[in-house]
């Protein structure tokens, strides 16, 4: 990944590097493995890289999987394609709105374009960093939490060692998977993935996995 990439960490590029990085992931930890005979090997999750990617994160917060998709085609729609810096800007705020975008996702997306076209950030700056500094560095974008950065590093750039620890999920998860009085703390799973470093993205998409799984047999919507 680079001179600042964390020792050891590996670029999820497809299924078979996933699968070998799952593996040693389960090496690592072999608490994990009931959960992955629970919910099956996870498939691979990407999406687009730089700011098309980065921009998709941000529509899909605090929004079900569906109804994030539903306003990405709209926005793509909108944009003539995937949205780029330049289509962002131009574009007027009403047709935001109108493919679905809240006031404060107009904002963020706006902010980062700005901040983008003044060179007053770069994420391609961004491949090159341990993954924790790397987050730290996206969240002096307008708008971006540790959450958005970490999901835009794993799904985005396929860093295999990007964590969303403040991830409710994720959280609730490990409470049931490891056998805590409830969820576990956004820090208390920070403490249990120490175990899991270079991989520690990997085992969230085991944990994301594990998690619908168990409501999917409960028959409760994710």
């Amino acid at each position: 990944m680079g001179n600042g990439a964390t020792p050891g960490e590996v670029h999820l590029a497809d299924q078979p590097t996933f699968d070998r990085a799952l593996d040693a992931l389960l090496a690592l930890d072999d608490r994990l493995a009931p959960l992955v005979a629970f919910a099956g090997r996870p498939a691979l999750r990407r999406r687009e890289p730089d700011f098309a990617g980065l921009a998709g994160v941000v529509v899909a917060q605090q929004l079900s999987v569906a109804a994030a998709r539903a306003i990405s085609a709209r926005l793509h729609a909108a944009l003539a394609g995937p949205p780029t810096v330049e289509a962002l800007l131009a574009a007027t705020p009403e047709t935001l709105r109108a493919a679905g975008l809240s006031a404060p996702k107009i904002r963020t997306l706006t902010g980062i374009a700005r901040a983008l076209a003044a060179g007053e950030a770069d994420l391609a700056q961004v491949e090159a960093m341990e993954a924790d500094a790397a987050a730290a560095y996206l969240t002096r974008l307008p708008g971006i939490g540790l959450w958005t950065a970490d999901i835009y590093l794993l799904f985005c750039l396929g860093r295999s060692d990007a964590f969303p620890h403040g991830d409710l999920a994720l959280q609730v998860a490990a409470g049931e998977a490891f056998g805590l009085p409830g969820r576990a703390s956004a820090q208390g799973l920070v403490a249990i993935a120490e175990d899991w470093r270079p991989y520690r993205g990997v085992a969230a998409q085991v944990l994301w996995a594990y998690y619908g799984a168990r409501r999917a047999r409960a028959g409760v919507p994710t």
